[in-house]
């Protein structure tokens, strides 16, 4: 038995009943699919069997690679790579409408999300995202504004994707046991973006800013970032007496088009 990797986040998935509600999630037969970190595969079988068109696998430990191609090497239609899905270039795959599976890292987990949404090109690569968080992300993604679990990540995963379903699953579903509960979560990305942001880098320097301080009023952050300009706070309906997350996502997002408009000016 290999000795696992808390640096890896190396948690499986062993409930069956858990597995088959997760791949039930959508239909797989005939479908192209990408999956992060299989480990052992124990979700990897499951989809396998369900008969799909492309199997795409990324798992960054050598020990389960070895063990996922000398499982699977005879099959044509599956590919693995030995490598961190963090150093891959998501913007290099050609294919169109994957759906996307993965049991992430819980120190990495908003990381990886994060680079789903700022893709190059959109609608992207994939039609779906099902990722599985431990549950104190999973609540920031979900959060509503004016809660305390709302955060950057729940304004950054808003802007391009929809969330269409999630579920909570115990942590006695998973070897070794993790100290919390996870939860399922789908995605589906937004084909239309209504708002007009270039670099969604300045989103994120713009929630970083604010949220850097989120327990006190938002006055001296944004007069710094927009030069003083109290007109355009009047403009955007903003009190500056706010915190954080008292504003909601679409004034992150129409502060940004500002700011960026600023920037170029």
């Amino acid at each position: 038995m290999f000795k696992l990797k808390k640096s890896l986040g190396q948690n499986f998935l062993t409930d069956k009943n858990i597995i088959n509600k997760i791949i039930s999630l959508e239909p797989l037969i005939n479908q192209r699919i990408f999956e992060i970190g299989p480990g052992i595969g124990n979700l990897t079988d499951s989809i396998f069997n369900k008969k799909p068109k492309s199997l795409f696998l990324i798992e960054k430990d050598e020990r389960f690679f070895k063990i996922l191609k000398n499982n699977y090497e005879s099959n044509n239609n599956l590919k693995i790579v030995n490598g961190d899905i963090l150093n891959y270039n998501l913007n290099k795959i050609e294919n169109s409408d994957l759906i996307v599976f993965g049991n992430l890292p819980y120190n990495i987990s908003t990381q990886i999300l994060a680079k789903f949404i700022k893709l190059d090109k959109w609608p992207p690569f994939y039609k779906k995202i099902i990722f599985m968080f431990q549950n104190e992300v999973a609540n920031r993604i979900l959060a509503k504004h004016n809660t305390k679990d709302y955060s950057r990540i729940t304004i950054l995963a808003n802007l391009r994707l929809d969330i269409i379903d999630s579920f909570k699953i115990s942590k006695g579903c998973f070897f070794p046991i993790p100290k919390i509960d996870s939860k399922i979560i789908v995605f589906k990305p937004k084909k239309k973006i209504s708002f007009n942001i270039n670099k969604i880098e300045n989103l994120e320097k713009i929630t970083q800013a604010f949220f850097s301080n989120k327990r006190k009023m938002i006055n001296k952050t944004f007069l710094k970032l927009f030069n003083n300009n109290l007109f355009l706070a009047k403009k955007l309906k903003i009190s500056l007496n706010s915190r954080p997350s008292e504003l909601s996502c679409e004034t992150y997002y129409k502060m940004t088009e500002h700011y960026e408009k600023l920037k170029n000016n």
